[in-house]
C-alpha cells in the first residue's frame, strides 16, 4: 500500500507565481546559478573576475551576464574598460537558497 501524503496548501499570489516562475526562467542554469552566488557574497564583480571564479570562457560569462542584466536580474556599470556586474533583484538569492534547501537535492 502506498504512503498517503496530505495536500500541501499553498497560498501563492499570482504575482507571487509569475515572479518566482520569472526567476526560475532566468536562472534555470548551472552557470548563472553560481553568477548569482558569487554576486551575492559580493556586491560587484568584473566580467574577468567571474570567468576566472567559474573557470570559464570570458565570452561565455558574458552572455549568460547580459542576458541576466536584459531580464532585470542585475545590473552593470562600466570603470574604462571593465563591466562590473551585481545584483539587481535580491529576491534572486531567496529563491535559488529555498531551492538549495529542499531536501531531494
Amino acid at each position: 500500500m502506498a504512503p498517503t501524503t496530505a495536500p500541501v496548501e499553498m497560498n501563492l499570489s499570482i504575482e507571487k507565481m509569475e515572479k518566482v516562475a520569472f526567476i526560475l526562467k532566468t536562472t534555470a542554469h548551472p552557470t548563472r546559478i553560481a553568477i548569482v552566488q558569487l554576486l551575492a557574497a559580493q556586491e560587484s564583480l568584473s566580467v574577468n573576475d567571474i570567468s576566472e571564479r567559474l573557470n570559464i570562457e570570458q565570452s561565455l560569462a558574458s552572455h549568460h551576464l547580459s542576458g541576466m542584466k536584459l531580464k532585470g536580474i542585475l545590473s552593470s556599470s562600466r570603470d574604462g574598460k571593465n563591466v562590473f556586474y551585481s545584483l539587481k533583484m535580491r529576491e534572486v538569492v531567496d529563491v535559488i537558497q529555498c531551492i538549495a534547501a529542499c531536501t531531494f537535492l
